[in-house]
């Protein structure tokens, strides 16, 4: 009997909850949709088609930092004041039939994230090889040199006018496509050629391998920077250029996929550790009127640095050796990079790991918290 009684009132309160579910449910606001297209705007920045309704999610979420954030759909809209730790959830209903539960949540900005990363030890002694650059007299360097036509294309002006010339050139040659397969062999030359031969365009690390093999056949020291989020597995990092200036005495910063370059509020050329430490301390930042993405769509300060770049500038890593034909993976060929994260980074150890893939091709990866090891000047 009384294991009877404990059965019914379990019961009871299944239904109970169930009930108070569909209760809560019932009283979530409701706003209409016919496209499954959707408009957001997190605080004042305002971005078209940034949502797509998908009814199948139970719920679709939305992560955002902002303290207010509008949906508008294509005959409604609905906004929310948004608190830390606290999510809100809603219906979209699509075509009067399909019901799209939905829900806000907060999280940190990039930029709030990346301020928790701004500790280095500067004391960080532990072995990294010697970076290098290879000599322009290299005879594939000469070939990227004279087929390119780069000394027509870099001009005669000074160092910086070449640095500039050669990126904005890079940057119209060959469209951005971060969808795209890395061709076979991923040098200047064949990659250019791949892309006229197939009317295609390449991912953000191929520009920056054109562009990085375009300097180092001009004698420009230069490296190409993987950039990435404070997380170790990721579905987006991104990849530029860093350039040493003799005239200016630093590495500055060279984008090719978004014809892009970084200045201070009195017009002075940054670095890329300039930009990570003036993003952090709140420090003013301009970014260059004409940065674009493939001629279609310019770039603006507050999107670029301070979210999608302030993303990824948390770790950094880059070749050992800059030096033609790096990313075509080979038989027996060694990769040697050196990763440089803050001490709040995820994966502190091993500082020196070695593997080989499939390809045959032997990665070898150092990691250091000292930045002074990682932008050290060229010799």
């Amino acid at each position: 009997m009384k294991k009877k009684i404990i059965l019914l009132l379990l019961i009871i309160g299944f239904i109970s909850s169930c009930e108070s579910d569909k209760s809560a449910e019932g009283k979530l606001k409701i706003i209409k949709a016919n496209s499954t297209q959707v408009d957001i705007k997190d605080d004042n920045d305002f971005r078209k088609n940034a949502w797509r309704i998908v009814p199948e999610a139970n719920p679709d979420v939305y992560t955002t930092s902002a303290k207010k954030v509008t949906f508008y759909t294509d005959i409604d809209s609905i906004s929310f004041d948004i608190k830390q730790k606290e999510h809100y959830d809603f219906v979209i209903l699509l075509n009067g039939k399909d019901s799209a539960r939905t829900r806000i949540v907060w999280e940190p900005s990039k930029l709030e994230i990346l301020k928790q990363g701004q500790e280095y030890n500067y004391s960080d002694n532990r072995p990294i090889p010697t970076f290098s650059y290879q000599s322009q007299d290299d005879p594939n360097l000469i070939r990227v040199r004279k087929n390119l036509k780069l000394d027509s294309i870099a001009g005669n002006g000074n160092e910086l006018s070449q640095i500039f010339n050669l990126m904005h050139w890079i940057h119209n040659l060959i469209k951005h496509d971060g969808n795209s397969n890395n061709p076979t062999l991923k040098n200047a030359i064949d990659l250019i050629e791949v892309c006229k031969t197939e009317n295609r365009g390449v991912n953000c690390r191929m520009l920056a391998t054109i562009l990085n093999e375009c300097y180092l056949s001009m004698g420009i020291k230069s490296r190409y920077i993987t950039c990435m989020p404070k997380e170790t597995e990721f579905d987006d990092c991104h990849v530029i250029n860093m350039v040493y200036s003799k005239e200016l005495d630093k590495w500055i910063w060279m984008d090719p996929t978004f014809d892009a370059y970084v200045m201070d509020d009195k017009g002075n050329i940054l670095g890329i550790q300039e930009v990570r430490e003036r993003l952090i301390k709140d420090q003013p930042l301009v970014l260059n009127a004409d940065a674009n993405w493939n001629r279609t769509s310019l770039q603006t300060k507050e999107y670029y640095l301070n979210y999608y770049m302030a993303k990824n500038l948390y770790r950094l890593t880059t070749p050992l050796v800059s030096k033609y034909n790096t990313e075509t993976w080979q038989n027996g060929k060694e990769m040697i990079s050196v990763e440089l994260l803050p001490l709040d980074g995820i994966e502190q150890t091993p500082q020196k790991r070695e593997w080989v893939e499939k390809t045959g091709v032997k990665f070898i990866y150092y990691k250091t918290n000292n930045p002074d090891l990682f932008w050290t000047r060229p010799e």
